[in-house]
């Protein structure tokens, strides 16, 4: 019951008690001796009514603390409340580092569940509600699956969190950045990204400023440098010296060893090539095999025979087959064993 309702209610009642008193039952005046005290003679309504009014008074204040419990206590829902849509919110984007308190034991279970976990919406997902958070992080999320870019600084994302990557990606894309934007900026650009991008970065630009972020080497971006090298278009000339660094730190197999061969062997002069190949080698037992099809590929027959005779008995098996078949006259494409 409201205060208001009740105290009109109890202010009727108490005015129809001490009118009952007066009218039907006595009009007599009597004075009380209280703890000593003699209190004024008052109508004897009155004094029924005085305990009404402390009663009033008391279950006013009774009824007004609990409802300030009751309040506080659904202030903490309200808090709780407003905290699970930020930790959903957080969920929808994967972001790190999550630590939302709740106060309520019912949001607790649900919350700290929310807090270590990622929300992925389904495609296109709109939940239609009346909270605007909600839906502002979801037109982010669909729009940028779509392509286009949102605005996620108010998020306090990651760099390296996916839909930062994708929104960077999109805004790449559409022309709002440019790739050396993106290489120049280490600290505000995942490094996923900035490798992503220097592959479309070395396709077209100077040997120098290929040489400024070689930091962001991958292998589909040697093999762009590696494509360019005498080529009729963008032609890259490069010496030696500065084609290995880009080789380092990639962590490459003999067979990507062996696929820079072969994209080099129409592109580059047959001496620089066997050179190049000769110093990875002698950097890296891996692209052992790399200069021995090199060798081979180009006819440099000897010097391959060379390292063979020299190699243990269960290395290089399929070189070793394929000199085994050419001195006994079979004559095969080198290709053919790699």
């Amino acid at each position: 019951m409201h205060i208001k309702k009740y105290s009109v209610a109890a202010f009727i009642l108490i005015v129809l008690v001490g009118w009952f008193v007066y009218a039907f039952i006595t009009q007599e005046n009597m004075s009380i001796n209280f703890f000593g005290i003699t209190l004024p003679s008052l109508s004897i309504a009155v004094w029924v009514v005085i305990p009404l009014v402390f009663l009033y008074i008391a279950s006013v204040l009774h009824m007004s603390f609990y409802s300030l419990l009751g309040s506080l206590k659904r202030r903490k829902y309200e808090k709780d409340h407003e905290k699970i849509i930020d930790a959903i919110v957080d969920a929808f984007l994967g972001k790190e580092n999550r630590s939302i308190t709740f106060k309520t034991d019912k949001y607790k279970l649900i919350g700290t569940l929310v807090n270590n976990a990622t929300i992925f919406p389904v495609e296109e997902f709109d939940v239609n509600s009346d909270n605007k958070k909600l839906n502002e992080v979801l037109n982010s999320i669909n729009n940028i699956r779509n392509g286009g870019v949102a605005d996620l600084r108010k998020y306090s994302l990651a760099s390296s969190n996916a839909f930062v990557i994708q929104n960077e990606r999109n805004r790449y894309k559409k022309g709002d950045i440019s790739a050396e934007d993106i290489l120049n900026s280490k600290d505000r650009y995942d490094i996923s990204l900035r490798k992503e991008v220097y592959v479309d970065f070395v396709k077209n630009a100077q040997l120098q400023a290929i040489e400024k972020y070689k930091n962001n080497m991958t292998k589909e971006a040697l093999f762009e440098i590696l494509s360019r090298i005498n080529a009729d278009t963008n032609t890259l000339v490069i010496p030696n010296d500065s084609l290995m660094p880009f080789f380092k730190d990639l962590n490459l197999s003999s067979g990507d060893y062996m696929e820079a061969s072969k994209r080099l062997s129409y592109a580059m002069l047959p001496e620089q090539r066997m050179k190049l190949f000769e110093m990875l080698s002698n950097d890296s037992d891996v692209a052992m095999e790399a200069y021995l099809f090199t060798l081979f590929d180009l006819e440099m027959i000897a010097p391959a025979k060379e390292i063979l005779d020299i190699s243990q008995p269960n290395e290089y098996m399929r070189f070793k087959a394929y000199v085994s078949l050419k001195e006994s006259g079979k004559h095969f494409n080198i290709n053919l064993f790699v």
